[in-house]
């Protein structure tokens, strides 16, 4: 019932979006065509300006999906919905710049601009009066479902929290029923435990509950057969949820295969079309990049080749996604024999660095033929730094969920780096900014991460 109803309002935003993008772009065509504006260059054929129009309704709910505005967030405010909407459509006006660029389909700039500010203000007014809406129905007390949850301790905590934070979907806990007499009189997250589970028909005989939510701790799954023999004689919703929450780590959940319910403790963050445009994301700027800095890559080179002996690119091993390794390419900055003693983390006074190293390594200029690295597929633009194998089993042992780092490709930047965590700082926080990606990753955090790598994101004092 829950995802049903989360489906439900999420599909209501998609298709009011749509529907405000279609005004947006019918009033701007109005604007730009009906003589207000004087037309010097011809008004465009029908059939292009409805491929435009379909591209526009395409283009910018992906955008809006990849930027999380159809994703539950009470905790946003009104002004942030209102920056989160603004922030997406200039991404996805850009986008639909270059689509009609390569397409070569023709249109008029300045209906172009027109319609963004008419659908900027359109999708923000149908947000915020849907928002207003949902809150007005809540705060009248309408349509609202009564939850028992059985399970006083951290478990149902959790899914009281969770309730309680998705309280548009029209559900309230109104009990707690407990297996600790103790407990009894008791709050829990706010909400009073009423009674032991033993006296379960008692409440529901009494009090109008329309959902009860098993969520008992592994140690007391005895009791969840006898709850479910008392439940199957009554007519209200069951819901179980298995002690097992404590054990996913990173995009797990319930799935279905085959009509068979599986829960999954980890997951893959980047599947289906979330993989494919990321590498398409990839692929795009890697080229550009690499396009627009080999005039940097070539005198870089020759700065290389010029002050010490030895090969121009150092390959190392790295270790990347699913634990694979690759070698990573970077302009060579210390001296052949430099690892002649073994692996060695760099420092800020390393003898082993070569006259231009320092300069190289402070600028981040040796990390500039890892765009090839991307255009191969071993990396991706963004993502966690790749480590060196022979430290990263040292580092498995000392932090826990490291290893998650590598469901992911590694990135050439990432969120850790423009936060200044990098050399020799420290790993545990660098795994939690790195975590934190993944959990909330789009491609916007991605073209986010790379404006603030280009505007100095790798000037860092740890860089050497």
């Amino acid at each position: 019932m829950f995802s049903r109803l989360q489906r439900f309002y999420t599909s209501i935003k998609v298709v009011a979006d749509m529907g405000m993008l279609a005004v947006a772009f019918a009033l701007a065509y109005v604007t730009r065509f009906s003589g207000i504006i004087p037309v010097t260059e011809g008004i465009p054929p029908w059939e292009d300006t409805l491929i435009s129009l379909l591209m526009v309704l395409v283009i910018f709910p992906v955008t809006f999906k990849q930027s999380r505005l159809y994703a539950t967030n009470r905790a946003r405010t009104n002004t942030g919905e209102v920056f989160e909407v603004f922030k997406s459509t200039i991404t996805a006006t850009l986008i639909l710049v270059a689509a009609t660029y390569f397409a070569r389909e023709r249109y008029s700039r300045l209906t172009l601009v027109i319609f963004v500010a008419y659908a900027f203000v359109l999708v923000t007014c149908s947000r915020l009066a849907f928002r207003y809406v949902l809150s007005e129905i809540r705060r009248r007390g309408h349509n609202l479902k009564s939850i028992l949850v059985i399970g006083a301790g951290e478990l149902g905590q959790r899914v009281i929290d969770t309730v309680e934070g998705h309280r548009e979907l029209g559900f309230r806990v109104t009990g707690v029923l407990t297996l600790r007499p103790e407990k009894v009189g008791q709050y829990v997250s706010g909400v009073r435990v009423i009674g032991h589970v033993d006296s379960v028909n008692q409440v529901l005989d009494t009090q109008p509950v329309d959902q009860v939510i098993i969520a008992l701790p592994l140690e007391d799954q005895a009791h969840v057969k006898r709850l479910m023999e008392q439940l199957a004689l009554r007519t209200v919703d069951v819901r179980v949820v298995p002690d097992l929450y404590q054990y996913i780590t990173l995009y797990g959940g319930l799935e279905e295969f085959g009509g068979l319910p599986i829960i999954r403790l980890q997951g893959d963050p980047m599947e289906g079309w979330s993989r494919v445009s990321k590498r398409a994301f990839d692929i795009l700027f890697s080229l550009l990049a690499i396009l627009v800095t080999s005039p940097l890559m070539l005198a870089t080179a020759l700065a290389v080749r010029l002050t010490s002996r030895g090969p121009i690119l150092y390959r190392q091993e790295r270790m990347g996604m699913d634990g694979r390794t690759f070698p990573i390419l970077k302009f060579r900055t210390m001296c052949v024999d430099a690892e002649n003693c073994g692996a060695m983390m760099t420092s800020p006074e390393d003898p082993r660095r070569t006259p231009i190293g320092t300069f190289l390594r402070k600028y981040s200029l040796d990390e500039l033929p890892q765009f090839f690295n991307v255009l191969l597929g071993d990396m991706s633009l963004v993502g966690p730094r790749p480590e060196r194998p022979v430290f990263i089993e040292e580092f498995k042992r000392q932090i826990p969920r490291y290893h998650l780092r590598h469901k992911v490709k590694a990135g050439i930047t990432g969120w850790a780096q423009i936060n200044g965590l990098r050399g020799q700082t420290s790993i545990q926080k660098r795994i939690e900014y790195d975590l934190y990606y993944i959990e909330n990753w789009s491609l916007l955090m991605d073209l986010k991460i790379l404006v603030r790598t280009a505007l100095g994101g790798f000037l860092s004092k740890n860089a050497y």
